[in-house]
């Protein structure tokens, strides 16, 4: 019975987490560029009562095991990629592939989908920065710096380019292009909030496209990529979560019934 308690109790702890995460999900269903977690189970130690032996015809041909619970293993995140929803802002920016913008934090660069970009007067220097203020980074690590006349003429190619029309209305190079990066494992970046990952050694190293073979991401101006989240989906795994959290009690309650049973017994 004891052994009943525990495992329904782990089970219901292992439902409330996946709550948890769906709520979260559902939250963000309207979060630029979010993308959604999702919760990885397994189960748990295994008591041995009698192992399968078949010597010479005798013995059982499967072992008597009783399982104890269920955890979660892993909180998984999915990079697939969002709709995308057309702004006509010249300073929206949608990435078609697998990079990563990088931007430019008091504690060091972090990565993010998120290309709802503005500009911002710093120091008298108009530069490309997120809604938090972070600089967005040009490939060699340097900020955007745009002169004043760029801001109504600003147009940024699929690669990242940054070109602008003066004030005689002739197209010029600014001398910069947004840098894209990718990784190896994304699922192992961090997520630190306000739609910014940071690396791990799970993740590994940035790697800017530049630098790299094969199919390169996409620049789409005036685009922003939405969340990656489908509410159907979502209330679907809220039901189901919710129901075996629902039977879990049910396990808890009938044991605690037969336990009630067994204490009431006289000889």
């Amino acid at each position: 019975m004891m052994r009943a308690l525990y495992s329904a109790a782990l089970g219901m702890k292992a439902q409330q987490t996946n709550v948890d995460i769906i709520s979260n999900n559902l939250a963000n269903v309207n979060t630029t560029a979010f993308k959604k977690d999702k919760a990885e189970f397994k189960d748990l130690l295994y008591e041995t009562l009698s192992r399968a032996d078949v010597v010479a015809g005798d013995g059982k041909p499967v072992s008597l095991q009783i399982g104890h619970g269920v955890t979660i293993s892993a909180i998984t995140k999915s990079f697939s990629e969002g709709n995308l929803e057309r702004t006509e802002n010249p300073l929206d920016l949608a990435i078609q592939g697998e990079g990563f913008f990088v931007v430019l934090t008091p504690n060091g660069p972090r990565y993010t989908r998120d290309g709802s970009f503005k500009v911002s007067n710093v120091e008298g220097q108009i530069k490309l920065v997120t809604s938090d203020g972070y600089p967005v980074l040009a490939e060699g690590d340097t900020e955007i710096v745009l002169p004043e006349t760029a801001i109504s003429s600003i147009t940024i190619d699929e690669t990242g380019r940054i070109t602008y029309k003066d004030a005689e209305g002739q197209i010029q190079d600014s001398g910069f292009k947004i840098k894209i990066v990718r990784f190896i494992n994304p699922q192992g970046l961090l997520a630190e909030g306000k739609n910014l990952y940071n690396v791990s050694a799970a993740s590994g190293d940035p790697v800017s496209e530049e630098e790299t073979e094969g199919p390169k991401s996409r620049i789409l101006q005036g685009f922003l990529e939405m969340s990656n989240v489908q509410v159907v989906d979502e209330m679907v795994k809220l039901i189901i979560a919710q129901r075996a959290y629902e039977i879990n009690s049910k396990a808890i309650q009938t044991a605690d019934d037969m336990l009630s049973m067994a204490n009431n017994l006289k000889r």
